[in-house]
């Protein structure tokens, strides 16, 4: 199950032409109501597509009934008729479910600084509005028009009891390089039929962000289109705690942000970097985000090698004004395996098995507080490099 899981929403993804391999290529999620919360967060790339720029300004006053979405071009760097182009889509989207523009968002990937074939689209959105449903089908067909470089569409679902009844939070997501946040990462929309308001909507999309899309680093390229969308219908009629939402919404974009990393590019590993006992949040984080852009640690691990040394010298890179720590105190441990002890040689790094498994644990312990991270990112391999060469988007 995807968008569609919860009460109140309809989704379609069908082709309109954009990608020369004809497959889907534009997406729509529809909120029927009876309420039309909104929140969203967006790359903060300072280069920013029309979509981002549009959706923006239509999120402010914390509502939407709809999100269409493509594949097959980003619409950045296109100047005022980029802008036109993402206006019109909202626009035909409107007329033909009979709302306002400026209740429907707007979210596209692709190539930068190529115009969209907006005849194509425009086209296409009566067509995705007649195949709108309720349906798993339709849920999964919208997630899949949205893959660009995806090899597979991704879904999550969760359920919360509660003392007035259930509610459910649905999503999906697209993405598998261009993995780099701030606030967001891909494309995504999440779904709710709880009754929320839309202060505790954009704090629970926020807190569920920090904590999952903005801890996967896989290539150190933030896009310039990232957008994930909260909407809720209120179609269960049963009220969302502030916290029990926060949790549920976290949940299901923990559950996509592991799968953008086990899709990611090319990747043969999926590694897991934990800083343990730095002095805040913010100083794990910038630790860990410092060991997931070393295309040396990360070439390491492709060759399933447990080069500790490479890990050692990227986290002597954070500023200690940012995150403070001795050297002389650090501790890396690989698959569990403690390689370094006290900034120097431990264990033989023999006895780290890292071929066996897809997945890859490094964890550094900075011996400095008692705050700690785990962020996502994989490994460097020919297949990215050549996957990322061999076309332009």
């Amino acid at each position: 199950m995807s968008v569609t899981a919860a009460q109140g929403f309809r989704a379609a993804g069908i082709t309109a032409g954009l990608k020369a391999s004809q497959k889907p290529d534009l997406a729509l999620v529809v909120n029927d109501g009876p309420e039309h919360t909104a929140a969203a967060v967006f790359t903060s790339n300072r280069v920013v597509g029309a979509p981002v720029l549009w959706s923006r300004q239509a999120v402010k006053d914390g509502a939407a009934r709809a999100v269409v979405l493509n594949s097959g071009g980003a619409n950045v760097c296109t100047g005022p008729g980029g802008f036109q182009d993402a206006h019109a889509t909202a626009e035909k989207v409107a007329d033909a479910l009979g709302i306002g523009a400026i209740d429907v968002l707007v979210a596209s990937t692709g190539l930068i600084g190529v115009r969209l074939a907006a005849d194509k689209l425009l086209a296409g959105v009566p067509v995705a509005v007649g195949a709108l449903s309720g349906d798993d089908a339709a849920g999964q067909a919208a997630a899949t028009a949205v893959m660009t470089t995806d090899t597979v569409p991704k879904t999550a679902v969760r359920t919360v009891e509660t003392p007035a009844g259930t509610y459910t939070v649905g999503g999906m997501a697209k993405g598998a390089g261009m993995l780099a946040p701030a606030l967001a990462t891909m494309l995504c929309v999440v779904t709710t039929d709880a009754v929320v308001p839309a202060q505790d909507a954009d704090a629970a999309l926020r807190a569920a962000t920090r904590a999952t899309f903005d801890r996967v680093d896989s290539d150190g390229a933030m896009s310039t289109s990232d957008t994930v969308v909260l909407m809720a219908s209120g179609a269960s009629g049963v009220p969302a705690e502030p916290q029990a939402l926060t949790e549920a919404v976290t949940a299901v974009c923990a559950d996509l942000a592991r799968q953008l990393v086990a899709d990611a590019e090319g990747a043969s590993h999926d590694i897991a970097i934990s800083v343990t006992n730095a002095t805040t949040e913010d100083a794990a984080l910038a630790v860990a985000r410092a060991v997931s852009r070393s295309n040396l640690v990360k070439a390491a691990v492709f060759g399933n090698d447990p080069n500790w040394g490479r890990i050692l010298s990227q986290v002597g890179t954070v500023p200690e004004e940012v995150a403070p720590f001795d050297p002389a105190d650090l501790d890396v441990s690989i698959n569990g395996v403690m390689v370094c002890r006290a900034g120097g040689a431990h264990e033989p790094p023999e006895k780290v098995d890292m071929a066996a498994d897809r997945d890859v644990a490094i964890t550094v312990d900075l011996h400095a507080g008692d705050a700690a991270v785990t962020l996502w990112t994989n490994d460097l391999t020919h297949a990215y490099v050549h996957e990322n060469s061999a076309y332009s988007s």
